[in-house]
């Protein structure tokens, strides 16, 4: 009996030493966030390929921890979170997590083979350009001195970019002295060189391999490790190779800035480039009509005065006097009556002495 009890107790330990700790996607979140390092197993269902992999990361845990100085190794089975890395229904994934920074293994499931990679991979190996740095460090356009450059262009709410992140991190990794793989956020920090490259505005990640002063545009529909390492030790050369743009003046990247948008809000900015438009065309007819209209001189004022004037006097009765209109007229008419009511009178006292 003895026996046998010890029998079951090496059977177990080594059944518990051939597997990892199974966790729920909660709690692995919650790891991930708490721990520095961990390695998970991320399995959509048991099969050969998870109990392989979950067999090579059991036999090495404790010694990976040790390299490490700390860190979890664990899987997950039938979560949703793998959706989170991967750019196929392909399971399962081991995933290395660096504060939060996942790192893909697309390998062989060997025990040394992994060991050296995940200890390659310890540190991120993206880097962050911006518009102030781009130029500077790629020397894109200045003989690229500096090595070759696979350059991921992505946008906060691109969430393939998210995902596409852990793949390009598991790229550096195994191009790590022979290229560099760096990320450049084209709305923000990397607006102008976005548009250096006409990049456009849309969420879609963009991706260009910058090699001997030339420029390779990744045209693949993959964005998995494998692809794009693919593209960078050869099939760019199935692909047609650029010229690279200097950087752009401020009124050049002005001029882009406008046509993106053009591109990208067709109706918004018609409708803005219409509104003026209208306001102009609408003042220029309204002083058109102020301009057609006649000018009055004071000579065309007299002449209408005098006619207004004719046709009153064709208006009024023979014998009718006419009304002065202002009380200096008055006056001289008053002096006119008197004038003609001596003469009259005059002419009768002539009259009268002849008579006599």
């Amino acid at each position: 009996m003895l026996l046998v009890a010890v029998l079951v107790a090496g059977l177990v330990g080594l059944a518990r030493a051939d597997s990892l700790q199974a966790v729920e996607d909660a709690e692995l979140a919650k790891l991930l966030q708490e721990e520095k390092f961990v390695v998970a197993l991320l399995c959509r269902e048991e099969g050969e390929r998870c109990e392989e992999l979950e067999g090579e990361l059991a036999s090495m845990r404790e010694e990976l921890i040790d390299s490490l100085d700390d860190g979890w190794v664990v899987k997950t089975v039938g979560g949703d979170l793998w959706r989170h890395f991967a750019f196929t229904d392909a399971a399962p994934l081991v995933v290395f997590l660096r504060n939060g920074q996942p790192v893909l293994y697309d390998g062989p499931a060997n025990e040394e083979v992994m060991m050296q990679w995940l200890l390659q991979c310890r540190e991120p190996g993206i880097q962050e350009l911006t518009d102030n740095t781009f130029e500077h460090l790629t020397q894109a356009s200045t003989g690229a001195t500096t090595g070759d450059w696979f350059v991921l262009f992505f946008t906060d709410e691109c969430e393939a970019c998210r995902r596409l992140t852990a793949g390009l991190d598991s790229l550096a990794c195994s191009l790590k002295g022979r290229a560099n793989v760096a990320r450049v956020n084209k709305e923000t920090y990397g607006e102008k060189t976005g548009r250096r490259f006409g990049l456009g505005l849309d969420a879609t990640p963009a991706i260009i391999y910058f090699r001997l002063g030339k420029m390779y545009r990744y045209t693949l529909e993959k964005f998995d490790p494998t692809s794009m390492s693919s593209f960078v030790t050869g099939f760019y050369k199935n692909l047609p190779a650029e010229e690279i743009p200097p950087p752009k003046t401020p009124f050049d990247d002005l001029v882009q800035l406008c046509v993106d948008y053009l591109k990208e809000y067709p109706l918004l900015v018609g409708s803005g480039l219409a509104a003026p438009i209208i306001l102009l065309l609408a003042f220029l007819w309204l002083m058109k009509g102020e301009e057609e209209r006649p000018r009055k001189s004071k000579k065309d004022k007299k002449e209408r005065k005098e006619a207004n004037g004719s046709a009153k006097d064709s208006k009024t009765p023979k014998g009718t006097p006419k009304t002065p209109k202002t009380p200096k007229a008055k006056d001289e008419k008053k002096e006119e009556v008197k004038e003609e009511k001596k003469e009259k009178s005059k002419e009768k006292k002539k009259e009268s002495s002849k008579d006599k």
